[in-house]
């Protein structure tokens, strides 16, 4: 279990809101967790508006700045609603336990909307570009 479990959804929210959080625990599946609490708590519109604006803050703050990619955070966002809108967890745990393939096959999920290498386009880490392949909706 990833160490960011040690922290309730309010901790873990709340350390991250305030750029306290360990970096170190600011894993591609806290990320993933991040876009849940938000969805969970505000709904998808809100989560986009909250993370887009927390998480280059969080980066700016680690000295991280270069990482942020606006393309994949909206993206991720995205991905985590479209899976909660089928899932019956109420728990972040118990989500990534049915939706596995968020955590492991990330790339390949993204891959089926992007034909762009949204990892790597300067475009991209700056401003949301739409999928070119398949829409989220």
């Amino acid at each position: 279990m990833e160490a960011h479990f040690k922290l309730s959804d309010e901790q873990f929210e709340k350390q991250f809101g305030n750029c306290s959080l360990d970096p170190a625990i600011f894993s591609h599946e806290a990320h993933l967790r991040l876009a849940w609490i938000h969805i969970k708590n505000a709904g998808v519109e809100k989560a986009i508006e909250n993370i887009c604006t927390q998480l280059p803050a969080f980066v700016k703050s680690v000295g991280a700045e270069g990482k942020y990619n606006k393309t994949l955070t909206i993206a991720a966002i995205y991905a985590v609603n479209h899976f909660m809108n089928k899932s019956d967890s109420n728990n972040f745990y118990a989500f990534i336990q049915e939706y596995p393939s968020l955590r492991v096959n990330f790339k390949r999920l993204m891959a089926c909307h992007y034909g762009v290498d949204i990892y790597n386009n300067e475009l991209a880490k700056k401003e949301y570009l739409e999928p070119d392949l398949l829409p989220f909706t």
